[in-house]
Formats: structure tokens, C-alpha cells, sequence
């Protein structure tokens, strides 16, 4: 092994630990908020029409809050890039860490050549993170279906 990755996985291991540990807080965080709104919902007396709308906002509600966690989770292995001189700008940091986390790899730009198997890394963080977050999911739309269903009837 070059004595160059020691310091990919290093870095790389404990951004990936960081990122997965704040995506399943902010899950936790977005359930807990989830549950509140289904118990007022099952409260209140429901029509069917505003069913479709509640859906409407909690699955709205719900890809917006995983759009913005993907972004911070992106900024943060974007900082460390430019941290450790990998990249040289913010903007292709960004970039570079959104194609990375995606797997698109599609940017064009290269980590320096110390760096590069952080990327993988990074890659292989997306993966477990968009598992995550498929996963969750759906379980939200089992939840919602089955709520929804007793709501309508």
C-alpha cells in the first residue's frame, strides 16, 4: 500500500462515520416530527380531499429536508478538500464532492493525486447514505399508506 492512502482512509473513514451518524440524527430528528404531525392528523376528522394534500406536504416536506442534509453532508467533505489542498477552489470542491457522493463523476475535476482514493471513499459514503434515506423512505410511505388508507375510509 503507498504510504499516500494512510492518510485517504485516515480522513476518509471518519467523514464517512461523521456524515452517516448526522444522517441518521436528522432521520431521527425528521420522525419525531413526522409522528407529532400524524397524531394531530389522526386527531382531527379528515376529508379525503385534504388527504392528497397532506401527502402532498409531507413528501414535499420530507425531500426537501434530505435535499438540504445531502448539501450539508456534500460541504462537509468539500471543506475537507480544501482543507487538506486537494482542490483549490470552493466551487469545485462543491462540485467535485457532489459528483463524488452521487457516483456521477462527471465534472471532469481530479483530486490531487495524493487524494484521490478520498473520492472513493466519498463514493462509497454515498451509497450508504442514499441506502439510508431509500430505506427510510420507505417506511415513510408504508406508514403514510396505511394511515392514510384508515383516514379515508
Amino acid at each position: 500500500m503507498e504510504p499516500a492512502w494512510t492518510s485517504d482512509w485516515a480522513w476518509g473513514l471518519p467523514l464517512i462515520a461523521v456524515t452517516v451518524m448526522l444522517h441518521v440524527l436528522a432521520l431521527v430528528g425528521i420522525t419525531v416530527r413526522l409522528s407529532r404531525f400524524k397524531d394531530s392528523l389522526d386527531k382531527r376528522l379528515v376529508k379525503r380531499g385534504s388527504l392528497v394534500l397532506h401527502a402532498v406536504v409531507i413528501f414535499g416536506s420530507l425531500a426537501l429536508a434530505l435535499a438540504v442534509l445531502n448539501g450539508v453532508e456534500v460541504s462537509i467533505w468539500a471543506a475537507a478538500y480544501l482543507l487538506l489542498g486537494a482542490i483549490d477552489t470552493p466551487a469545485d470542491a462543491m462540485l467535485y464532492s457532489i459528483n463524488a457522493i452521487t457516483s456521477l463523476g462527471a465534472s471532469g475535476l481530479r483530486l490531487e493525486r495524493h487524494w484521490r482514493l478520498m473520492g472513493a471513499l466519498e463514493a462509497t459514503n454515498g451509497l450508504l447514505l442514499f441506502g439510508i434515506s431509500t430505506a427510510f423512505l420507505a417506511a415513510v410511505i408504508t406508514e403514510s399508506w396505511t394511515s392514510f388508507r384508515k383516514l379515508a375510509r
